[in-house]
């Protein structure tokens, strides 16, 4: 099993890809242990994979830290960015 992912802290819910990954692909990701999952699609380097199902509306996890969240429903193994992930820092419109 090579690694091809790091998950920065143990509440994250997404991994980054540290080479490119090909759809179907099972690679290991590391953080205390190592495990492997099958990626679903194509993931460049540097990109995220859902760790596990993430519905439409829950929280992007990434460094431990709330980073955006889901718009749609995505699957344990897909891509994760900008297409299927909004922002929620540094919006005016979302502060109270």
């Amino acid at each position: 099993m090579r690694i091809k992912a790091i998950k920065m802290n143990e509440k994250d819910n997404v991994a980054t890809a540290i080479d490119d990954i090909e759809s179907g692909e099972v690679i290991g990701v590391k953080n205390e242990e190592t495990f492997e999952i099958q990626v679903l699609q194509r993931i460049p380097f540097g990109h995220k994979i859902a760790l596990k199902d993430i519905s439409r509306g829950e929280n992007i996890i990434k460094y431990g830290e709330v980073i955006g969240r889901a718009t749609e429903d995505i699957k344990k193994g897909e891509h994760v960015h900008v297409h299927n992930v909004e922002s929620l820092r540094g919006r005016g419109d979302l502060r109270k």
